[in-house]
């Protein structure tokens, strides 16, 4: 078992830090609660500008925060480093690889790994943009391949260790297509200066007909076309139908000689041994009710992007998004304390407060409830937004100073290359 204190309080027991497990946990202080926080990593961290440090924009340590520097003065909390492997609900134990620990409730909220739609060519040689991890091993590839160019033996391999393709283009492949284009445009000539003329080729593959095709046609258009002007191949209509080390296949028949190939197409949920199979989808999201609670339980629940709930609205549930993880701790904060006080539990009512993307400087669309703008002023809203949710003081003045940095001098924060011992 896990060395955690007896208590008569009630234990809640939340897998994952997130948006909706730190949201839920803060919430819950000074609620009579126990609650226990299980996360692989030691540290909060911040997704939306996971493209920033792929791109050598940020310091990773920018958008990451330490777990027990955030809970340092909640009183009966505790937090471990852990991943669960399985849950006992016939007992109320979670299995994890550090031990196991016994739940009143327990919450899902581990979020989503990258979906390859069954493509092992696509998961064996693309790179992903979910986990800190994988940002930094894209970073360090993506500069690794222009270090490499230097050297090629001929034109054909130096084309393909410059092209870049990028398949998806929702929020992350449009957000990291604009940051490479914008490195492409300013960082690399002064950078390789032996490269002349020749730059990276960024390609953005998508197989709906247009990019961003949540938000608006309108929105969606200026998107592409703020694209196209940095000089980035935006494919619509076009899948990625296979790949190899060297080379990606599209539907239209063209062949794109590559090296690095970015996949921001598809997520799924992380499954969970011994749960029942018919709460699970597809894409391994588990089906919740308008209370968060999981389908077939009554004292486990599931939020953000591992939860499938539907609504008049989204009769096939929820964006995968941010706002929707921190509304449903939020409401789940509420009913747990409501079932304390036997009081009538509410339903979960997602209110959108608008989507935004960002494609470069002075490029940005955002969509709020009731009004929509594009270019500089959207790029201004974008910035502030994002800066206000990073977490800690320390980590928004050093974002802060990192764009400023990069708005006066067109120059990224780090390009240095860091692997471990035994790697090229």
């Amino acid at each position: 078992m896990i060395n955690i204190p007896e208590t008569e309080k009630k234990r809640i027991v939340i897998v994952g830090c997130g948006f909706a497990g730190l949201t839920l946990a803060k919430k819950l202080k000074n609620t009579g609660f126990q609650v226990v926080i299980l996360d692989k990593h030691n540290y909060h961290q911040f997704p939306p500008l996971f493209y920033e440090v792929a791109s050598a924009g940020l310091e990773e340590t920018s958008i990451l925060f330490p777990l027990r520097k955030i809970f340092q003065n909640y009183k009966d909390y505790h937090i471990r480093k852990a991943e669960v492997t399985s849950v006992d609900t016939i007992n109320n134990q979670l299995i994890t690889t550090v031990g196991n620990v016994g739940y009143d409730y327990l919450v899902f909220a581990h979020g989503a790994t990258n979906s390859y739609f069954g493509s092992v060519q696509m998961e064996q040689h693309s790179k992903g943009m979910k986990t800190i991890a994988e940002v930094l091993d894209l970073r360090n590839s993506l500069l690794m391949n222009f270090e490499n160019a230097l050297t090629a033996q001929n034109e054909e391999e130096k084309e393909m260790l410059l092209n870049i393709v990028i398949i998806g283009a929702g929020p992350s492949g449009v957000e990291i297509a604009g940051a490479l284009a914008e490195m492409n445009k300013y960082v690399l000539p002064k950078d390789y200066p032996e490269f002349k003329d020749l730059r990276a080729h960024i390609y953005l593959i998508e197989a709906t007909d247009r990019v961003l095709n949540l938000m608006s046609p309108k929105s969606s258009g200026k998107a592409k076309g703020f694209l196209e002007k940095y000089g980035v191949h935006v494919l619509t209509s076009t899948t990625a139908t296979g790949c190899d080390e060297k080379t990606v296949y599209t539907s239209s028949g063209k062949k794109i000689s590559t090296s690095m190939i970015i996949w921001t197409a598809g997520i799924k949920g992380n499954a969970i041994d011994g749960l029942n199979a018919d709460c699970y989808t597809r894409s391994n999201r588990l089906i919740t009710d308008r209370q968060c609670t999981v389908k077939g339980y009554t004292n486990i629940f599931a939020l953000g992007d591992i939860s499938l709930m539907t609504e008049e609205k989204y009769p096939s549930g929820h964006p995968q998004v941010a706002q929707v993880a921190i509304q449903q701790a939020v409401l789940l904060s509420d009913n747990l304390k409501r079932k304390t006080q036997n009081k009538p539990l509410e339903e979960f009512k997602y209110k959108d407060l608008g989507t935004m993307a960002t494609i470069g400087r002075h490029l940005a669309v955002v969509e709020l409830p009731y009004i929509r703008f594009q270019g500089v002023f959207g790029w201004y809203v974008w910035m502030f937004i994002h800066l206000m949710s990073i977490i800690g003081v320390r980590n928004k003045l050093s974002i802060f100073i990192s764009w400023a940095w990069k708005y006066f001098t067109y120059d990224q924060s780090t390009r240095i290359i860091l692997r471990p011992k035994g790697c090229a």
